[in-house]
């Protein structure tokens, strides 16, 4: 019998209506556009304002998928979400949002792993469909790292941004699907990037929250890091699946930084017409920044019946993870 893949049925985002540019931030803190610009390849941001809140990006982006898909959320198995944002410590944000969906005793939980937190969850979804656990999963990844933002550090202030993504995947008899994932995790490297838990503000907070409460960053030694992270995590997903770096027609990176997306892509000498990027209008949105490209690379025609499209991301514990798929 030929195993089962958790397929991709369909993608769906949400964002803030609201969006910082780099002229706004320039009136805030001593920097300026062009060195955001030279240093990140971002111009503005999606952040939430008062009055929003996550859960709603969430339900929006799930929405989207579910209506892509063609499946109705009384069809979900399960809904498995990556997020270090929840309004919460308990219960899980999953747990909102299957309320939000009008769902009940359904499995649903939250898979904590900062930037890498939607391949965690998908990496965890397809071992469930690949077991015969569940045969639908809602995955979501979604976070706001502007409520815990520093707006007077201009060294991690402009590089944030809030969302949502979502794909749902069911259990597929062929070479459709998640063909492997990988997951790495190394927690002596866990101060190259943090923030206590608890802190909440955001860019309309007032007042502003404690300095020494919001994301703490070694800017340099996580840039190296990361490339050589996500540069190892791309080969080893690659091999796991029997494939080659020729064979991929699309990378849909984390979208951190724009030299970090090219130096990573240099390194396995992928084209860069083969890497999708849109951290110029995202900034990083950390877990939510890999479906919302992905959401975006379907919705302008990148992605194509049978291409293999192959994930990757690197975040804060340091934990780093790729995925590669057969659309």
């Amino acid at each position: 019998m030929q195993a089962m893949l958790a397929r991709v049925l369909g993608v769906g985002s949400a964002l803030p209506a609201r969006r910082v540019a780099n002229a706004e931030l320039e009136r805030r803190v001593e920097t300026t556009d062009e060195w955001i610009r030279t240093r990140t390849g971002i111009r503005e941001r999606p952040v939430i304002g008062r009055g929003e809140r996550l859960i709603d990006l969430m339900e929006a982006a799930s929405r989207r998928a579910l209506e892509a898909s063609r499946v109705a959320p009384a069809e979900l198995d399960a809904i498995v979400v990556g997020t270090v944002s929840g309004e919460h410590a308990f219960p899980a944000t999953s747990c909102e949002l299957q309320a939000a969906l009008g769902l009940d005793r359904i499995s649903a939980f939250d898979v904590a792993a900062a930037c890498s937190g939607f391949l965690f969850a998908l990496s965890t979804a397809s071992a469930h469909v690949r077991a015969g656990d569940f045969r639908t999963v809602l995955v979501v990844g979604a976070d706001a790292l502007t409520t815990m933002t520093n707006w007077n550090d201009r060294r991690t202030c402009v590089l944030f941004g809030d969302g949502a993504g979502a794909v749902v995947v069911r259990a597929h008899e062929g070479d459709r699907g998640v063909l492997a994932s990988v997951t790495h995790a190394s927690g002596s490297m866990a101060d190259l990037l943090y923030v206590r838990a608890g802190q909440r503000g955001g860019y309309d907070a007032e007042p502003q929250p404690e300095p020494e409460a919001c994301i703490r960053m070694r800017g340099p030694e996580l840039f190296r890091w990361a490339v050589r992270c996500m540069g190892e995590v791309a080969l080893e997903t690659l091999e796991r699946a029997g494939l080659s770096p020729a064979d991929v027609d699309l990378v849909v990176p984390h979208q951190a930084n724009l030299r970090i997306i090219n130096a990573v892509a240099d390194k396995l000498e992928f084209p860069r017409e083969k890497t999708f990027v849109n951290v110029e209008t995202t900034g990083n949105t950390s877990a939510a920044s890999v479906p919302i490209a992905l959401d975006e690379a379907v919705r302008v025609g990148r992605l194509h019946e049978g291409d293999v499209v192959l994930l990757v991301a690197c975040g804060g514990g340091l934990t780093w993870a790729g995925a590669a798929l057969r659309w």
